[in-house]
């Protein structure tokens, strides 16, 4: 089994706007797509034995204050290649990201009966912040939605790497490989 991720670009966001289309009762705009290509390795498609099957896609917004945030405007895998690890993958691609950028926080809306989702964002220490009622358009139902929200602690700097066991790093799972020591 071979998971492996790659950018999205002008010559392959139709893969994006297809996996889009099975994967969320959302129909999005050029907005959108503009947003996740511009976001540079913040968003990602995701290859099953060479096989697209997911994506994660998101926007870097300025919180008040100036602090920089992530929010995942969609992440997904199609249903056969679910609780293969590729939905991890593409999430922990996002969290060391975030940590190595210096972004305070990361957050998402998910629909209130997507229980799934919010179980496999609170395994990486995602919270419900907040619930919006009639978020999602009138045709879809549930149309409420929380906000869940994960802070990110920052990578500390390079001078503290050291070779480890096995380290969970705020969600991120590293085995055996030069590590960030966290105190």
């Amino acid at each position: 089994m071979t998971i492996s991720l790659d950018g999205v670009r002008d010559k392959n966001v139709m893969q994006l706007k297809k996996l889009n289309t099975v994967l969320f009762p959302v129909r999005y705009n050029d907005k959108y797509y503009a947003d996740a290509l511009s976001s540079g390795e913040f968003t990602r498609l995701a290859y099953y034995n060479d096989i697209c099957v997911g994506s994660v896609a998101c926007r870097i917004e300025r919180k008040e204050g100036g602090d920089l945030r992530v929010y995942v405007m969609t992440l997904g895998v199609l249903a056969p290649y679910r609780r293969l690890g590729i939905g991890t993958k593409l999430l922990n691609h996002i969290l060391a990201l975030s940590a190595r950028q210096g972004i305070a926080e990361i957050y998402m809306h998910v629909q209130t009966n997507n229980d799934d989702a919010i179980a496999f964002y609170k395994k990486f220490g995602f919270e419900i912040k907040e619930t919006i009622t009639n978020y999602y358009a009138k045709n879809i139902s549930p149309p409420d939605c929380y906000v869940l929200s994960k802070p990110i602690s920052p990578a500390p700097p390079r001078n503290e790497l050291s070779w480890g066991k096995d380290v969970d790093f705020g969600g991120l799972y590293l085995s055996k490989f030069w590590i960030f020591q966290m105190f």
